[in-house]
């Protein structure tokens, strides 16, 4: 079993872990450490056991903050996936009958010929 120095509020400590862990011990020693940190520097010097207890604690208020966030994602994600599902096996709309105006062939040929004729009368008042 692997031992793995980790240092958490200026102190260093010998912790041992498992095969190929170090990696995760080091993430999580570097967190802890980030709160030993942050109260060493708000509170000054404290004995060991205290500042591990309230980097441990406030790790922890942070932990059960996110989880709670996550099951409130987790409740929107659950929605929407339920959305989806229902929106994908609705029925597919009936489609809409769109009606467009046809002009039959002699309308066409009539107004044909009356342009025709109105171009004709154009050309006799002003032949230019």
């Amino acid at each position: 079993m692997p031992e793995v120095v980790i240092n958490i509020g200026g102190r260093s400590f010998e912790v041992a872990c498992q095969e190929g862990e170090e990696h995760f011990l080091h993430s999580a020693a570097k967190l802890l450490d980030n709160e030993a940190t942050t109260l060493s520097s708000q509170i000054g010097r404290m004995p060991e056991p205290q500042m591990l207890l309230m980097a441990g604690l406030m790790l922890a208020d942070k932990t059960a903050g996110l989880e709670e966030k996550l099951v409130q994602a987790q409740a929107i994600l659950s929605d929407q996936e339920r959305r989806i599902s229902e929106l994908e096996n609705a029925p597919k709309p009936a489609p809409e009958k769109v009606e467009v105006a046809v002009l039959p062939d002699g309308v066409v040929d009539t107004f044909a010929e009356l342009a025709a004729r109105a171009e004709a009368l154009a050309e006799t008042v002003d032949p230019a």
